[in-house]
């Protein structure tokens, strides 16, 4: 058995409550409409009536036998079988078998969490447990690993194959340890101009994602110690999966209303991909480290939702489907480091800023428009920069694109949005028109710019100055830019020849800026 530390709280932590608050409410706020899209729009709160619940005769489990004809397969209300400060037992095994022989049958190293005594409902009692397990075979190679969790009311028989066992002091919670998750797509490089490495790359790279198994070492055992007497069937999906119905499956005088375990939480929410571990044949022992604690309902309501919604969006993308947003959930996943990582005064003050930025911006957008509708003649207004600015942020647009995993929408609109008013800008300055090409051409028409009037002599000097600029910036940048695609071409490595080409239209977009 793991050597088990006993953590007593004395006292509160306010700072630590007001962090814990601020984290949720703020995770909340960011991917609350990811879960109404997941969940098919706003569920229905499960009713919570604080009536006192039909009696149960303490300590024996003889509920009131319900009405011939009455019975209901599927309760309406639920109530609390555990009165409040229930002195409990808690085992927990890992197996990779979902079926449970005895548990005078199990390995002693399966047994990695053995409480005594723990009081329901008490938010000051505390436990913490560190240990290693073994990764058997099957989990190696595909399987899940499950955490069985027995619960029991101190002194009570715990294991239901031995004589004694009552279903109403003691019952069972099974959760997977380990998460099925598709692999982050690898963005391949190679040398372009070799083509052995193509033929190579060509035969190994997969068709669809890859499913594979991960593993995090820490999880949180929350019990929650009152969730009123909800409407069973109205219940959120998310919440309802953690709630455990007396095992005999009987119900109050009227046949309609049942009786639940305390809610068993395993609580993954904070789990971060980047900090899993992919289990394969080379991976023998992980680490375990297990907090059982006693939380609010509304934290489990809350928690529970936008856990089963990020859980929901891993599996469209494991099944190839698109989520929604079309992102990949690594938008949540940053944000949660975020509010795990960073001091909180600096990520409010970073929220601030950011909100401040996307306002300037607009502001910025709006006077340019306003500048530019007022504006009647082309002097000091150089149309090449004008044509050489809509080249260049298509450019970087493109490259954005192309390394999508790393830009976050907001970066991307706004990249457009300057695209769209640059290229306004072109036909405020001249006239756009389309002709035909001279004869020969290859190509039938072509492109033009035609001045709106006729030029006054100050414009026709702008004009002037316009060209000679470009002419000696072509002199300088197209030699170095051309050097430097060559060196690269040559000795480094690129995902694909489109790649190459954006990769260094951006280098003569910045060279040229």
């Amino acid at each position: 058995m793991p050597e088990v530390q006993q953590q007593a709280d004395q006292g509160t932590n306010w700072v630590s409550t007001a962090k814990s608050i601020a984290q949720t409410v703020g995770i909340f706020m960011f991917v609350n409409f990811a879960i109404k899209q997941v969940t098919g729009g706003v569920q229905q709160q499960a009713k919570v009536d604080n009536a006192p619940a039909p009696s149960v005769a303490a300590g024996t489990g003889q509920q009131a036998a319900a009405a011939p004809g009455s019975y209901n397969a599927i309760p309406q209300m639920i109530m609390p079988l555990w009165q409040q400060n229930t002195s409990m037992d808690i085992n927990m095994y890992v197996s990779p078998s979902f079926a449970m022989p005895a548990l005078s049958q199990m390995p002693a190293e399966s047994l990695v969490l053995q409480e005594r005594n723990y009081h329901y409902g008490d938010w000051n009692d505390k436990r913490h447990v560190h240990t290693n397990i073994n990764i058997p075979q099957s989990v190696q190679e595909n399987g899940t690993l499950w955490a069985h969790i027995y619960i029991s009311q101190s002194g009570s028989v715990m294991d239901p194959t031995l004589p004694g066992y009552d279903t109403f002091k003691a019952y069972r919670v099974t959760r997977p340890l380990t998460n099925y998750l598709a692999k982050k797509k690898i963005s391949k490089t190679r040398n372009l101009l070799d083509s052995s490495e193509a033929d190579e790359e060509a035969e190994t790279e997969p068709s669809g994602p890859v499913i594979s198994n991960y593993y995090h070492p820490n999880f949180t055992l929350s019990i929650i110690p009152n969730i009123g007497t909800p409407v069973y069937p109205q219940m959120h999906p998310a919440m309802r999966q953690f709630v455990s119905l007396e095992a005999t499956g009987a119900r109050d005088e009227s046949g309609q209303n049942a009786w639940y375990y305390p809610v068993l939480y395993l609580n993954t929410f904070w789990q971060l991909r980047s900090q899993m571990t992919e289990l394969n044949s080379t991976v023998t022992e992980m680490p375990l480290n297990l907090d059982l604690q006693t939380d609010p309902n509304w934290k489990f309501s809350v928690m529970a939702s936008m856990d089963e919604g990020m859980k929901e969006n891993a599996r469209k993308i494991a099944r190839g489907e698109t989520t929604p947003g079309g992102g990949d959930g690594s938008e949540l996943e940053m944000i949660k480091e975020v509010l795990l990582d960073t001091n909180m005064y600096l990520l409010g003050i970073t929220g601030f800023v950011s909100i401040l930025h996307m306002i300037f911006e607009m502001l910025a957008f709006k006077n340019d428009v306003s500048h530019w509708r007022k504006k009647k003649d082309n002097i000091g207004t150089s149309v090449r920069t004008i044509l050489a600015n809509v080249f260049m942020q298509s450019v970087i647009f493109l490259y954005l694109m192309d390394n999508n995993e790393n830009t976050s929408w907001m970066i991307l609109f706004g990249q457009g949005m300057g695209i769209a008013i640059e290229a306004w800008k072109v036909t405020k300055a001249v006239d756009v028109r389309v002709r035909a090409a001279p004869e020969g051409s290859l190509i039938p028409y072509r492109v033009v710019f035609e001045d709106k009037h006729k030029l006054s002599d100050v414009e026709k000097k702008t004009q002037e100055y316009d060209e000679i600029a470009f002419r000696y910036l072509y002199m300088v940048a197209v030699p170095l830019l051309l050097a430097y695609a060559g060196y690269s071409l040559v000795y480094e490595t690129h995902k694909s020849w489109y790649s190459f080409i954006d990769k260094h239209e951006k280098s003569v977009a910045l060279g040229t800026t």
